[in-house]
């Protein structure tokens, strides 16, 4: 029997919340979307007579401001789909940040030929959806799921959807109930797992489509950047309705459209040509909008920006804006957040495990957290009453050592799938090497 609160479901639109979507990682030395050293490049010459000295050479590595944010992104994602918080989509857009950082990779990655580049991010893509689709798939079907007779995926259609568990190019069936609330897990659980497939979905529309959007960006930046506003303008409020998933994934590709390009931007040095006055009083005010906008369209969920796509799509302009505009290319971690070092690395290793597994999750810490209600000192009212009023703390808790396990049952297919050496725990810590007596021997 399930005792506790249940965590929110996510929304079409919902976060996170991808490798590089977010994820994919290239060389560990550069990471998924962070473009270094960019201020540098671009930093206008000095106007004294004298000819300026030539800046220090910057080390190659990672951006860990980019990393850090993309960490952000994970924690936040995991907490709203748990809490449902609606706060949360304003406070922080964390799938806008995510769509931008991946953008920016994506564009340092397209200066060798695109074909390659697009089989390479779809190759560290799909053998970590894989191994996800197999194990849902089989819980599914174990519960009893058959899509063919499925009321709303029914017929043979339904067998032909099942291909997006494979390339995710559209909306993947499930039941939006199986098995029963008293069972192991909560009958929206396979909602709450195949749920947030839609990202990878709008992440390998971006990559195949970035070819071409980056060569409209570098002819024609303002109208190119500015171009998926439009278009959400008119898709994302009624005035022209797409209807199915197709409309879905149409009004995805334009709410995060120019996050994508801000990361274009962000890589070109575009933004860095701005004067920071005037980008960020513009950001300000396009958020502004997207506030005011969100105040007459508010959804089922109030303030939650996922349900309002022209809001989404403006906050997320305005914020991913600001945070690149302050970008401060950092190659560690300063002053307190270094002891943040090998987690922040770690979650960009396996972000694309994190995003996957996160929600399933969640609703496994549910059956965990029930064993509590039956301890012998759990049989008083009070202990009964407290543990339910912090049930979904205690969620928030349990999730992260479930998904550190995640990482380390299936997270290595990631290396696999980027061609690297598996790893169990990719946390930044270099092994320490064994020499061998033998070595030991020939050294002397």
């Amino acid at each position: 029997m399930t005792h506790g609160p249940q965590p929110t479901g996510m929304g079409a639109g919902a976060p996170a919340g991808p490798s590089d979507p977010v994820w994919q990682t290239a060389p560990y030395a550069v990471p998924q979307q962070r473009a270094a050293g960019l201020a540098a490049a671009f930093d206008e010459p000095s106007a004294a007579p004298e000819e300026p000295a030539p800046p220090a050479p910057r080390k190659p590595g990672r951006d860990r401001y980019l990393d850090l944010l993309r960490s952000i992104a994970l924690v936040r994602v995991v907490a709203y789909h748990l809490f449902g918080w609606a706060w949360l989509t304003v406070l922080f857009p964390s799938m806008g940040v995510m769509f931008a950082l991946a953008g920016s990779l994506m564009a340092r990655s397209l200066n060798r030929p695109a074909w390659g580049v697009i089989r390479g991010r779809v190759r560290r893509l799909l053998p970590p959806l894989w191994v996800f689709s197999a194990v849902v798939l089989a819980m599914m079907f174990a519960g009893g799921w058959n899509p063919v007779k499925d009321p709303d995926h029914g017929g043979t259609w339904a067998l032909v959807d099942l291909i997006n568990y494979i390339v995710p190019i559209g909306a993947p069936p499930f039941p939006w109930h199986i098995g029963s609330q008293s069972g192991l897990l909560e009958d929206t659980w396979a909602v709450q797992a195949a749920g947030v497939l839609w990202y990878l979905r709008a992440y390998l529309w971006f990559v195949v489509a970035s070819p071409l959007l980056l060569w409209a960006f570098r002819r024609a930046p303002w109208p190119t950047l500015l171009a998926p506003l439009g278009l959400t303008a008119v898709v994302g409020t009624g005035l022209v309705s797409i209807p199915g998933e197709t409309g879905n994934a149409v009004t995805d590709f334009a709410v995060y459209g120019s996050c994508w390009v801000l990361g274009f931007a962000h890589h070109e040095g575009f933004l860095a040509k701005i004067p920071r006055y005037v980008a960020v009083s513009c950001a300000a005010l396009v958020m502004a909008f997207g506030l005011w906008w969100a105040s007459g369209h508010l959804g089922p969920d109030g303030w939650d920006l996922n349900d309002i796509p022209l809001a989404q799509a403006t906050w997320s302009f305005g914020f991913v804006v600001i945070l690149l505009q302050y970008s401060p290319s950092w190659q560690e971690l300063p002053g307190r957040l270094a002891k943040w070092d090998k987690l922040v690395t770690l979650s960009n290793n396996r972000a694309v495990t994190i995003y996957l597994w996160h929600n399933l999750l969640i609703m496994a810490t549910v059956p965990i957290l029930d064993r509590l209600y039956e301890l012998p000192f759990m049989q008083d009212e009070r202990a009964t009453a407290a543990l339910d009023s912090t049930y979904m703390i205690w969620m928030f808790f349990l999730v992260w050592p479930l998904i550190g396990l995640a990482i380390l049952a299936v997270g290595w297919v990631e290396d696999i799938a980027a061609k690297r050496s598996p790893r169990l725990w990719p946390n930044g810590t270099k092994p320490k090497r064994r020499t061998s007596s033998r070595a030991g021997h020939r050294a002397k």
